[in-house]
């Protein structure tokens, strides 16, 4: 499965503009020790008291907006990797200890003495994730979940679940401002929004794609998780202007068998290209050699003219990386001749 629940779950990125974002200091952001923030969070009233000195971030998509407002020196670890970190954040990555692949023990966060704990996830900081929400802050560890997996969706069944409502990018600006408060350094999450929103801007500048169908596939050969209308790839569709081949459909990874895949013979095949071993044909290269030997999809339409994009599996979940996604879907319509 895509998220975490299963053991979760390119362009340059923002480049001089992250290492702008990520390398002020005191004046340029960082807020007074005593400074207490309140957050309304999932549901929850957030209290931090302090910015933090040893975070814990337990998906690579907090991880990277943390990186990005460069607080790696203010993190105790990080967990749950889909992909290679973002680029431009190696270096900052790598000062801040890898506490698993996929979830850690509750022990082995308690290990860091954390002073506050971030989730990508409501699976990651619930029933049969690292641990609870309510376990945390039972240890006086405040809890941070990001708004993108809880704004509008519900998450109470045994899948990624469903949205009653289509994610917008505003909720992932939301979500960086919100760190960038608990931390101290707003200005740094103000440059670094609006650095996605400018590119966010020129991704789409000229694009007419209102005729082209786009179909998401993160993972699984055999029964594969094909995007519904509206996570991270309704976001980067609506963008474009696109239609989603499974936009009717309000869950947020659906499993969908290659028959109904062919009948429906999208125009561009979007593939999450993911470097986790959980699951089968996780790798893009793994799943266009699924695609073009199979003989349900290799007659597709998409497959014989290798119309292929390529992205991370952060790209596709609900991230500062999202940007990316639209970045590259954009690219991709354009090098197909399909942007208008």
């Amino acid at each position: 499965m895509p998220t975490a629940r299963t053991t979760r779950r390119a362009a340059p990125l923002i480049a001089g503009a992250l290492l702008l974002t990520g390398c002020g200091s005191g004046s340029s952001g960082t807020a007074s020790a005593k400074t207490a923030v309140t957050l309304d969070n999932c549901g929850r009233t957030v209290r931090v008291a302090a910015p933090p000195r040893h975070a814990v971030s337990l998906n690579q998509g907090t991880t990277e907006i943390m990186l990005s407002l460069g607080l790696a020196d203010r993190m105790a670890g990080t967990a749950t990797w889909t992909d290679p970190v973002m680029k431009g954040l190696e270096k900052a990555n790598a000062e801040v200890p890898r506490l698993a692949d996929n979830n850690p023990s509750f022990e082995r966060v308690l290990d860091t003495e954390p002073d506050f704990v971030a989730a990508s996830f409501v699976s990651t900081l619930g029933k049969g994730g690292v641990a609870t929400r309510d376990q945390l802050e039972k240890v006086g560890v405040p809890t941070y979940v990001s708004p993108s997996d809880c704004a509008g969706k519900d998450n109470s069944g045994d899948g990624d679940g469903s949205r009653k409502q289509p994610l917008t990018i505003d909720t992932v600006y939301g979500e960086v401002r919100d760190l960038a408060k608990v931390f101290g350094v707003q200005k740094r999450g103000d440059r670094l929004v609006a650095s996605l929103k400018q590119r966010m801007t020129k991704a789409t500048s000229g694009i007419d794609a209102s005729d082209v169908t786009l179909l998401y596939w993160f993972a699984n050969a055999q029964s594969p998780y094909m995007a519904g209308c509206c996570g991270a790839p309704g976001i980067i569709t609506r963008a474009l202007g696109a239609k989603n081949t499974f936009g009717a459909t309000h869950e947020e990874w659906p499993q969908i068998n290659w028959e109904t895949v062919a009948d429906r013979d999208p125009d561009v095949l979007v593939i999450g290209d993911l470097t986790r071993k959980s699951q089968t044909a996780e790798s893009a290269a793994r799943k266009i050699a699924f695609l073009e030997s199979d003989p349900v999809t290799k007659n597709m339409s998409a497959v014989r003219h290798k119309r292929y994009v390529l992205l991370s599996g952060q790209a596709m979940n609900p991230t500062i990386r999202t940007v990316e996604g639209v970045e590259q879907v954009a690219a991709g319509l354009r090098r197909f001749g399909l942007a208008g």
